[in-house]
């Protein structure tokens, strides 16, 4: 069941397909309080949601804020990151669950117990917001309600379901041939190249760089020769430059935001001077959505939006303040308080919320200053893309994720877990994370393996891989200044091949698992209380996930290690997948275990009673043999399982033609 209340005057935001009914507010399970809402949390209640955001899936003990923020070194006692995401899960899971969605794109507080450790509060910077509260039994019921309010998740090629290499950058054609050769001369598989921006033409949207890659064209259609997909970046900001001609329409049109004067809004990004597409204006978005047909028709089939929450470097007058303010600190002794009041004024720079305050968008109709619309930036640049792509070319799938996103994003394109660093705790982070986005229904995401920012180790890395050869969106991504980190450079490159060809080997069930999750607004990952949620054991553990309904897996998350205890709700069986062969091993008993975990296997728990296909694998998605299949199983009952395939290229999605029962 849905309730839906609305406060005050909302800024509508696309977030909900699904007509429903206004209720009028009573208190009931949260009070409300002004423009907050208040619910008191039982002591072992866990409270789920908030899609990519920091900590445990148990959100409970911290402060999270709404408000898409670039931020790569984000650590625990980060509150922001480039999602907003503002919906909320509580309840036992068995007998009464609660879900909450607050759709307003402005600034959401969820204060899950870190001002008082027995209460979930939620506040909202404004008094115009809508509340849908769904009740249902567990956890799946109110997933699954939501997911049809907010429409279904967007569907990725086949192919963007193999692995790609990236960095910033590949700064020349020859880097690109050069890293293609070094893995497919070690027979690593791999699926697809991501362009930075030195690819542009000094970091111009939809330019190509003529001095690097000169043949761009000839390039794109040597790399699909060889099976190859190029995945170029296009940036939010559009550069302020006379003569190019992207610039010039769209000043010319009125298409970017405005500031207070009506002059075109110029901030500093890649290229310097820049200006913002009016991302949320009709006219604008469809214009800026056509731009990528530019590339398109040079033979892309893919594309990664970035820098869309949106960033900025700097603006011209907040550059001014801090200048100004400099010049009075070189005549003066820089004690304790000064020297970082210096520091800390210069850390006001970038992303600073006064610039945000200082622009604005025409929207639906009406004139709208940035900040009060900030988090639907980056959902509505991807949507320009993808309704472009409908418009000129309905029935293809083209490979289209984001850095920024707010529900309803979902719909149009995929997300990577934003710039993320080569720690640990990211890895940790990113395993957590997988639920919480399903939720929300961001179901082709991933990290950047290896970690984005700092120096990867090659241990990391290879845990890294054990664990992302699940997720949909498989990317090794790196900065530039940091070591790099193509597979083929470190010394074990036959466990990098193992680990990578293991995913080719699971891909059938990897692909089937996420087709049934989109179609049947489900989830791919679960944590273990969404199956088993009158276990309690199962209920705290956080590092091991579902992949889909039939198998288990426990990521090694910590360094120098060889393995880790794995809690097993049930009875199964153990799956190690190593140099492209398959061992079956231990049957594991209801309770603790310690699983040896080598680096460079994948392993697998198979729950008893359920099957698991495999394919031989291959070096590319086209080399996997999607009904050539071995069924992995153990146990006296084994259920059939449904298993969908199609042809991964067309958007003809009918369950009942693509369902086959393997038994």
């Amino acid at each position: 069941m849905v309730k839906k209340y609305v406060f005050g005057t909302p800024i509508e935001t696309d977030a909900v397909v699904k007509e429903i009914k206004e209720t009028s507010w009573k208190d009931d399970i949260f009070q409300k309080e002004g423009n907050a809402f208040h619910y008191l949390l039982k002591t072992d209640e866990i409270v789920y949601g908030l899609g990519e955001n920091v900590r445990g899936m148990n959100k409970r003990g911290w402060r999270y804020v709404s408000n898409c923020s670039d931020n790569p070194n984000h650590c625990e006692h980060t509150n922001s990151l480039y999602g907003a995401h503002n919906f909320i899960m509580m309840g036992d899971g068995a007998n009464e669950t609660y879900g909450l969605f607050v759709d307003t794109p402005g600034t959401v507080t969820f204060d899950v117990g870190y001002t008082d450790i027995d209460r979930l509060s939620i506040a909202m910077e404004n008094e115009n917001y809508k509340i849908y509260l769904i009740e249902g039994q567990t956890y799946q019921d109110v997933v699954r309600e939501f997911r049809e309010m907010i429409g279904r998740s967007y569907i990725a090629p086949k192919w963007a379901f193999g692995y790609g290499q990236s960095r910033w950058s590949y700064e020349t054609a020859d880097e690109v041939r050069e890293v293609v050769r070094e893995y497919r001369k070690r027979d690593i598989p791999i699926d697809s190249i991501y362009l930075d921006i030195d690819y542009m033409e000094r970091y111009k949207d939809f330019t190509i760089n003529r001095d690097s890659f000169a043949d761009f064209e000839n390039l794109v259609e040597e790399m699909k020769k060889e099976n190859i997909h190029l995945v170029p970046i296009i940036d939010g900001g559009v550069k302020k430059e006379d003569g190019y001609d992207v610039y010039e329409e769209g000043k010319e049109n009125g298409y970017f935001c405005k500031d207070e004067n009506g002059e075109d809004f110029v901030i500093g990004v890649w290229p310097g001077k820049c200006c913002f597409p009016d991302m949320l204006n009709d006219e604008a978005r469809r214009w800026f959505g056509d731009k990528y047909r530019i590339l398109i028709d040079k033979g892309i089939d893919g594309f990664w939006n970035d820098m869309n929450e949106p960033a900025i470097f700097y603006s011209e007058k907040r550059l001014k303040k801090v200048f100004d303010k400099m010049e009075e600190y070189k005549t003066k002794n820089l004690d304790v308080n000064t020297f970082f009041e210096m520091t800390d004024l210069i850390g006001t720079i970038s992303n600073n919320p006064e610039d945000y305050a200082s622009f604005y968008h025409n929207y639906k109709g009406k004139r709208y200053r940035h900040d009060q619309v900030h988090n639907l930036f980056g959902y509505y640049m991807t949507r320009s893309a993808a309704e472009a792509f409908e418009r000129y070319q309905p029935e293809k799938r083209i490979l289209l994720f984001s850095r920024a996103s707010y529900i309803g994003m979902h719909r149009y394109g995929g997300i990577w877990q934003g710039d993320n660093m080569a720690w640990w705790s990211h890895l940790r982070m990113n395993v957590k994370m997988m639920p919480s986005l399903n939720m929300c229904g961001f179901l082709y995401t991933g990290a950047d393996v290896g970690g984005f920012g700092a120096d990867t180790t090659e241990d990391l890395l290879l845990r890294w891989l054990e664990f992302a050869v699940f997720t949909p969106l498989l990317r090794n991504h790196s900065a530039r200044g940091t070591r790099k980190q193509e597979v083929y450079r470190f010394s074990h490159i036959p466990k990098f091949s193992s680990v990578i060809g293991a995913r080719y080997q699971l891909l059938p069930y990897i692909y089937s698992e996420y087709m049934k999750a989109a179609l049947r607004n489900t989830m791919m990952f679960n944590p273990l209380s969404f199956i088993y949620g009158k276990d309690n054991l199962a209920r705290q553990v956080e590092d091991q996930l579902l992949v889909g309904e039939n198998i288990m897996i426990a990521p090694v998350c910590e360094q120098n290690v060889t393995g880790r205890v794995v809690y097993f709700p049930e009875r199964m069986k153990q799956l190690v997948f190593k140099d492209g062969i398959i061992e079956e091993g231990n049957i594991f008993e209801k309770g603790f275990s310690y699983v040896n975990m080598p680096m460079g296997t994948v392993n697998v728990f198979l729950r008893e009673g359920y099957l698991l296909p495999v394919a031989k694998g291959g070096k590319c998605v086209e080399d996997i043999k999607f009904e050539d299949l071995k069924l992995y199983s153990f146990g006296e009952k084994i259920k059939q399982y449904e298993y969908y395939s199609d042809d991964g290229e067309t958007t003809d999605f009918d369950m009942e033609s693509h369902i086959r029962i393997l038994k």
